[in-house]
């Protein structure tokens, strides 16, 4: 029998309760298979600031060092617990960022997922959605704008001003571009190449080395877009799209646009991927203002334990049978009142109660040979 050792960091909000229901999950999977996780739980984000000075205690990192991945739940309070926290220490850069940096997770996948049985949730109409939207978007994620240098100050005429830096070197374009290759070589042979060359040179030197790269990749199409183009068509024809690959924040803004499509960034899990460690979470908040009523679907924190399979484990016929039980739940007609959307017909269960049928559906579903 084969032990993973993984640091579960349930993070603020929602991200206790998700997390509750995806650690059910993962005891399942050890019944149906010869694995056994050992689940180490330990503070991270906003409320750990709070309880122990800091939102990446010390005690923290050395158990995700010790991991064999790390499955994360989202951070952060509302705006006024916030402001009680020093600027540098909000989770998000006190905690998310030095996480990243820690284990070089540049590698951002982020599924945005839509099949038939979930086409109720999309604001898209009917025929844009056809049979379903299925695009992996990879982001870059230790680079750009959100890790350069950044200086606050005064200038001669006594105008406050900030000053942050875009910087890109070409390891880290490669490294990025060569998962997108890769994975649209194993998927349609499609790779959108998302960019902003008419006005960054960040853009540009982007795209030079994609273009010294893609005679290693023949079987693989090359589609140049804009930013701003792929916004919108991601919109008006989502079905274009298989693979697409982009900067940091293209990547954080896109992302959160494709959970608009299929209707919400709770439908969104995500992977971070380093060469040496991972981890995994939802791409969605902590949203504090339901957080302990028991309303909060985890289906995508249910999702990133089946890509933590996946992807850490080696186990990706169990991840996809995770994943056809929580559609399963959806199409018997389940939902919970976070994604309940007027006029739909479904019958509102909590997130303990959603997390519970997605077990039963897992326990039924044939074993793994």
């Amino acid at each position: 029998m084969k032990t993973h050792r993984v640091a579960v960091l349930p993070g603020d909000g929602i991200g206790p309760e998700i997390t509750r229901a995806a650690l059910k999950v993962l005891r399942v999977v050890e019944e149906r298979n010869p694995v056994h996780f050992d689940l180490i739980q330990a503070p991270f984000g906003a409320q750990a600031y709070f309880d122990h000075g800091h939102p990446f205690p010390e005690t923290t990192q050395a158990i995700c060092d010790r991991a064999d991945a790390i499955l994360k739940g989202p951070v952060g309070l509302d705006y006024e617990a916030t402001k009680k926290i020093p600027v540098d220490m909000q989770p998000e850069r006190g905690a998310v960022l030095p996480l990243r940096a820690r284990y070089n997770t540049y590698a951002n996948f982020r599924p945005i997922v839509l099949p038939q049985a979930l086409a109720h949730f999309s604001p898209l109409r009917p025929e844009i959605i056809g049979d379903g939207i299925d695009i992996m978007l990879i982001r870059e994620l230790v680079g750009g704008l959100y890790f350069g240098t950044k200086t606050v100050g005064v200038d001669a005429d006594n105008h406050r001003y900030v000053e942050e830096t875009l910087r890109y070197d070409e390891i880290q374009i490669k490294q990025i571009l060569k998962k997108g290759l890769e994975l649209a070589q194993r998927r349609k042979g499609v790779l959108h190449n998302i960019h902003k060359s008419n006005v960054l040179k960040s853009s540009v030197l982007w795209n030079e080395v994609l273009e010294e790269m893609a005679p290693a990749y023949p079987d693989v199409k090359i589609v140049h877009m804009l930013v701003d183009a792929a916004a919108t068509h991601l919109c008006l024809n989502p079905r274009q799209f298989d693979v697409m690959v982009m900067e940091n924040m293209f990547g954080d803004i896109l992302s959160d646009q494709g959970g608009g499509i299929i209707g919400s960034l709770g439908l969104m899990p995500s992977a971070c991927i380093g060469d040496a460690k991972a981890y995994y979470e939802p791409s969605h908040g902590s949203a504090p203002d339901i957080a302990g009523r028991n309303i909060a679907n985890p289906y995508s924190m249910i999702g990133s334990a089946a890509m933590m399979l996946e992807y850490s484990f080696g186990m990706a016929a169990e991840a996809r049978n995770i994943w056809a039980a929580m559609q399963a739940v959806f199409a018997d007609g389940f939902s919970t009142p976070d994604l309940t959307q007027p006029g739909v017909k479904v019958e509102t269960i909590g997130t303990e109660a959603f997390g519970d049928k997605v077990v039963a559906k897992l326990r039924a579903a044939p074993r793994v040979a």
